[in-house]
């Protein structure tokens, strides 16, 4: 048997995937690590649906507006976005296994704070921080997996669990909030998170030291970064109540330029870039990056402006409204594990080109939605929204991966996911704004523009990805 040293407590510690002395029997290193993965990425990703069906109950607890409520959603999505592109690095740096628990433990800390926020501002403050939480947890729950799992065939079947159990959250997420919000109140969303973390940490007792590899951190390009997300982000959500020539709008504008040029400046002359330049002029990886941000405009916009629509404009309760998310996860996870066959079969640019064309087919046929809407004929309309993006996501995660050297495809993967949710985050700021209606209501007219914008941007990149992708790949 192998025998690694424990770089964080000096010990020995034996083999990732072999049995943890002094555990139950049948207990494995492997296993916990399995378990606190899963469970990890399951809160992060329960967080973002439920938080979204428990917006109107937060509005009217804390007396917000429609841009309070978008700040609930940017905030989070926007640190997830921003810190994704070093937290591999900070992985590294720290050992998977501590920084897996650094992130579930900042984020429990953060979930309690927006427990019992009294105020808007206090929590979308807690909510910036669960989103950097959440980023360092991503990246360091793989990590965890893969240092528990020597043989590719078991690390394989780790990772597909770890993958449905994300598919799992995301269609339990809206129920679970509707129901603690209909039950308990909206709090009750985030005081779930604390026994979740608390099992966390106690099964990575159970889980092997990591090995710490030195990463360099680009700290000037991170702080750039996120500086840039937030100005525009903060720009966009304004500048649709308060004006887009006024002082605060142009202002935080401003702070984007400057701080996407220094972005720039840093990246191109840091000796350890986490974003290289030179990975950018690849055209397959920048037609992918254009692919993941287009298919979150239109997927986690159409989350953001259904749960306000459902609730506000068609009176639904908080549960009935989580339960209309069920069917449309249920294909998601569905359509996950078939894409993956279909790319091997026709090639992965027409499954990419065909997702884009349906999701955003399934933007258009939304527009005549109204209050009157039968809910048969709703749920049978979000039927292309589930298959859109889960067939497109995996063939355009999968190219990615195949055109950047092996070195940087943990780059690439971060990239990828932080312009996915930046996606995410700008199509809640510019829709927020086209639905805040007279009184800060809920404007039909405003989620029929919002949807026109997504299915146009959709149509755009489906566009771009047939006529600029490489045609090998259809083999």
């Amino acid at each position: 048997m192998t025998s690694t040293i424990d770089t964080e407590a000096g010990i020995d510690t034996g083999t990732g995937g072999g049995p943890l002395t002094g555990a139950r029997p049948g207990v494995t290193r492997s296993g916990a690590a399995l378990v606190a993965a899963l469970l990890g990425f399951t809160v992060i990703t329960i967080d973002v649906s439920a938080v979204n069906i428990a917006l109107p109950d937060i509005r009217s607890s804390l007396d917000s507006s429609m841009t309070g409520l978008q700040w609930v959603v940017d905030a989070y999505t926007l640190m997830f976005a921003g810190l994704m592109l070093s937290a591999g690095a900070l992985a590294d740096r720290a050992g998977a296994r501590r920084a897996y628990a650094w992130g579930v433990g900042l984020f429990t800390l953060a979930s309690l704070a927006c427990a019992v926020a009294p105020g808007i501002g206090t929590l979308v403050a807690a909510r910036v921080v669960q989103g950097g939480a959440a980023a360092i947890v991503m990246p360091s729950s793989l990590a965890l997996i893969r240092q528990a799992y020597d043989d590719a065939r078991r690390r394989a079947r780790a990772i597909a669990l770890w993958t449905v159990g994300g598919s799992v959250a995301m269609a339990a997420g809206p129920v679970l909030g509707g129901v603690l919000t209909e039950t308990v109140g909206w709090r009750a969303v985030f005081f779930v998170n604390l026994p979740l973390g608390a099992v966390i940490l106690v099964l990575l007792t159970r889980v092997a030291p990591s090995t710490r590899r030195p990463a360099p951190l680009d700290v000037p390009g991170q702080v750039s970064a996120v500086l840039a997300l937030a100005g525009l982000a903060f720009a966009v959500i304004e500048g649709g109540h308060a004006g887009w020539t006024s002082a605060p709008v142009l202002s935080s504008l401003g702070v984007a330029v400057l701080a996407a040029i220094a972005f720039y400046v840093t990246e191109k002359h840091h000796r350890a870039p986490m974003v290289p330049l030179s990975m950018l002029r690849q055209r397959t990886v920048t037609v992918s990056l254009a692919v993941g941000f287009a298919i979150n405009v239109g997927f986690y916009g159409l989350i953001f402006l259904l749960g306000l629509y459902l609730q506000q404009a068609r009176g639904m309760s908080a549960v009935a409204a989580g339960l209309v998310f069920v069917p449309l996860a249920v294909i998601i996870t569905s359509t996950n594990l078939v894409s993956p066959r279909m790319a091997e079969r026709f090639g992965r640019r027409p499954v990419i080109v065909i997702g884009q064309l349906v999701l955003s087919l399934a933007m258009f046929v939304l527009i005549p939605v109204g209050v009157d809407t039968p809910l048969w004929l709703l749920l049978v309309l979000l039927v292309p929204t589930g298959l859109g993006g889960a067939f497109a996501v995996p063939a355009v995660t999968a190219m990615l991966m195949d055109s950047v050297p092996g070195p940087r495809v943990g780059t690439a993967s971060g990239l990828l996911n932080a312009l996915r949710q930046t996606g995410g985050a700008l199509a809640v700021a510019v829709f927020g704004a086209l639905v805040a209606g007279a009184g800060d209501g809920f404007s039909l007219s405003g989620m029929r523009v919002s949807l026109m914008i997504a299915g146009g941007v959709l149509c755009v990149t489906a566009g771009l990805a047939w006529w600029l992708l490489p045609r090998r790949a259809d083999s």
